[in-house]
């Protein structure tokens, strides 16, 4: 079980984050202390469910294709904890049965009216997904850290 000191500060480390530049970073000791591709993939694939399990903020990934959002999670941590990947922040909706239009990451969360709240609950999952796959607590601070300034394309309400 995570303890309230860590999400407190994970919650802190999102805020206190949002003056990074939203760029990968330049050494891959982030990417191994996530254990690599594999690694990564073990994360997402745990921490959908979380997700998707979560009253908080499970309605908000309704017309989302999940199988793709996993894809592009594993693309997006990989690339920002310094790994070999390239994220394509490419997002297409179910409901456009994957031949609409590609929209980016405020495109693609402008109509959800994200909250702080909602925001900071899906931190809390991804602290949760890395604990239970064993990312040291200073290599997952660092993932959040990169990925917090999409916050500012998120966060709607």
């Amino acid at each position: 079980m995570i303890k309230l000191g860590k999400l407190i500060g994970a919650s802190l480390l999102l805020a206190s984050s949002l003056t990074l530049a939203q760029t990968p970073y330049t050494d891959d000791t982030v990417y191994r202390g996530l254990g690599g591709k594999d690694g990564i993939k073990r994360i997402v694939d745990t921490f959908l469910p979380i997700v998707l399990a979560d009253p908080r903020i499970k309605d908000s990934f309704t017309d989302f294709d999940i199988p793709q959002v996993n894809v592009r999670l594993q693309e997006q941590f990989c690339e920002f904890a310094g790994g070999p990947c390239k994220y394509t922040g490419k997002h297409r909706d179910k409901t456009m049965d994957g031949v609409g239009t590609v929209r980016d990451m405020k495109t693609v969360h402008q109509d959800l009216k994200i909250t702080d709240a909602q925001f900071n609950a899906l931190a809390e999952n991804l602290q949760i997904a890395m604990e239970r796959n064993d990312v040291p607590n200073h290599i997952a601070n660092k993932l959040i850290a990169k990925l917090a300034p999409m916050r500012r394309d998120i966060v709607t309400q």
